[in-house]
């Protein structure tokens, strides 16, 4: 196994390993991707206050995620045609998760479906759902995530319409993908990528077909997308929503205090801070840009946690110092998963956990639950003052 000592280390093998398509997907934002990028750079404006002469022995990150025991303040996000960067890429996730001891979210776009899942792993996940027309499909698709033990859903509420992506269209990547003969012959040059796909019965979306009426097919696949995204969505249908699953609720998408207020009346547990990792409104706020106005219309009546831009355990760190309960990644561990498959992954929550540990305590903390702002150095006018 090669030195791995940050995540762009994965994220080189990654891109070095994947067709070209689907490495694009992973790593792209909408438009001119200004939100795509400064998700991440704008964790560099915040600064670390270091102590010194401080007890560091018997250090902590341990923590818990509406009330889950954790090993640290980190989830892995839902990401669509995860079982695309690496086969059966989905259960190598939650594997990994699960002997790390975080929890896992499995996005409804994705190859493998909830069962694939639940029957190889053996302590629950999470199921993250869209906003769907289709009331029969969703209520079954909570009633799956409950047989297979779910112990949270996760409603992601900011993809009424799809943000357009340029290198997706430029690479044919839809649903289903549209494979062009430079596609083609781009996967054939990833050869351990595609001896891999060959090994495995599990190349389509395992969560739709065969679950949605009449979703049979890519076709009736690409016909069933296109007309299920609920353009008109609204509180009240979120609400019809929470009816439907009766367990832990996490609302994500949520990046104005308005609609953090908006998530706390319809009766979530938790909501994620987040702008969809910059791939639907671009020019929109970073995620811990908005994060603090968030923190201070919510106060405690809900859980918060902050999605997007994570690369780091010091990224981990300061979003939990700036309030949020937790972060959850998606990109640094895809980056893991395509370039060395379950390992990956564990080697992402590794060096993420080293990071946030070895940070924790040169900021004078021994138990992540006791860190706060008071480690940060934020610049002034970070969160706000818009004219």
């Amino acid at each position: 196994m090669p030195v791995i000592t940050n995540i762009d280390d994965l994220k080189r093998i990654h891109r070095r390993r994947v067709p070209k398509m689907f490495y694009d997907y992973c790593e792209s934002g909408s438009w001119s991707e200004q939100t795509f990028r400064e998700n991440t750079s704008d964790f560099d404006k915040i600064y670390l206050r270091q102590r010194v002469a401080i007890d560091m022995a018997n250090r902590s990150t341990r923590t818990q995620l509406i009330g889950q025991d954790v090993a640290m303040p980190v989830a892995l996000a839902p990401v669509g045609l995860t079982g695309m960067q690496s086969a059966d890429g989905e259960i190598k996730a939650a594997k990994a998760a699960e002997k790390f001891g975080v929890p896992y979210c499995l996005s409804t776009m994705s190859i493998c479906s909830i069962e694939d899942v639940a029957a190889n792993t053996s302590k629950p996940f999470w199921m993250q759902v869209y906003t769907l027309k289709d009331d029969d499909y969703m209520q079954r698709l909570f009633a799956r995530a409950k047989d297979a033990k779910c112990s949270a859903a996760v409603i992601t509420v900011d993809l009424q319409l799809l943000g357009q992506r340029h290198k997706d269209l430029k690479n044919g990547l839809s649903a289903p993908p549209k494979f062009t003969v430079k596609s083609v012959a781009n996967m054939a040059t990833k050869v351990r990528w595609g001896l891999e796909m060959l090994q495995t019965k599990r190349h389509f979306f395992g969560n739709i077909v065969g679950h949605a009426h009449g979703v049979t097919d890519p076709r009736s696949l690409t016909t069933w997308t296109n007309e299920s995204f609920d353009q008109s969505l609204n509180w009240d249908r979120i609400r019809e929503f929470r009816r439907m699953w009766d367990g832990p609720l996490i609302i994500k998408g949520i990046i104005d205090p308005r609609d953090a207020l908006e998530a706390c009346n319809v009766g979530a547990d938790a909501i994620v801070v987040s702008n969809h990792g910059g791939r639907q409104l671009d020019g929109a706020l970073s995620s811990i840009r908005a994060l603090e106005p968030i923190m201070d219309a919510v106060g405690d009546k809900i859980e918060v946690h902050l999605d997007s831009g994570i690369r780091s355990g010091q990224d981990v760190l300061k979003a939990v110092a700036m309030g949020a309960k937790g972060a959850w990644i998606g990109r640094a561990y895809i980056y893991g998963l395509g370039a060395m498959g379950e390992a990956g992954v564990t080697r992402a929550l590794e060096v993420i956990h080293k990071e946030l540990d070895m940070s924790m305590a040169l900021c004078g903390h021994r138990d992540v639950n006791t860190v706060d702002r008071d480690i940060l150095m934020v610049p002034k006018g970070f969160s706000g003052e818009w004219g």
